[in-house]
């Protein structure tokens, strides 16, 4: 099987947590960002994560990978309970994440930026939506003081560092993503629990964290 990605793109980590989770191999296809043709021919729009099974066919969307790869082998995984508090947290800090992280993004060593129209072409469409960089970058140090206030509230949530709420869950995948990226962040306070939590799935899933991954023509987020 392939699976088409971004390396920064929360929704592809998801989708390759469970092939890392049931340790089974996958082709990662990693795409330049301004590339429209490959996923546009594969589904008809420009989308990722995209499976390719083996009999050639094709799937979108990150949920509905991971759920089919997940029940393939008729041994699921992710059959633990989900947290409401959890949803409630990745709720609150979807909310303003996104302008910490996409200036950041954009500065960083990515497959998927290796010339210089691709990243141009992400800070075009992601400046449409969540701002000016250069005005998001004057937010920072009150951006990265409300994260780490949150994730010391995420820390009393966390029960096991194997699995969020003591079982692996669909909270897993959703929430590791997303902690993920912000080792991309220089100055955050990363809370004890949380850390290892990180830590340890980043190891199960066999996913590398980002620390250490700006580009060392930019200036340091």
């Amino acid at each position: 099987m392939k699976l088409y990605i971004y390396d920064h793109c929360p929704f592809c980590v998801k989708a390759r947590m469970i092939f890392g989770l049931k340790n089974l191999p996958v082709e990662l296809i990693i795409m330049r960002n301004d590339d429209e043709e490959t996923p546009t021919m594969l589904i008809g729009q420009k989308m990722v994560p995209i499976l390719q099974k083996n009999d050639g066919s094709v799937m979108p969307e990150s949920l509905d990978i991971v759920r089919f790869i997940d029940k393939s082998d008729g041994k699921p995984l992710l059959i633990g309970k989900t947290n409401p508090e959890i949803n409630a947290w990745l709720a609150h800090v979807n909310s303003y994440i996104n302008k910490l992280l996409f200036p950041c993004f954009a500065k960083a060593s990515f497959v998927e930026f290796a010339n210089p129209e691709a990243r141009d072409y992400f800070r075009r469409k992601k400046e449409a939506s969540a701002g000016n960089f250069f005005d998001l970058e004057r937010q920072k140090i009150h951006l990265i003081k409300n994260i780490s206030n949150d994730l010391k509230q995420l820390d009393k949530i966390i029960v096991k560092p194997n699995a969020v709420n003591s079982e692996l869950s669909e909270d897993d995948i959703h929430l590791f993503p997303l902690l993920r990226s912000l080792t991309l962040v220089a100055s955050i306070d990363w809370p004890n629990r949380v850390a290892e939590y990180r830590d340890n799935m980043a190891v199960l899933t066999q996913i590398n964290l980002l620390f250490n991954s700006i580009n060392s023509n930019e200036k340091p987020s």
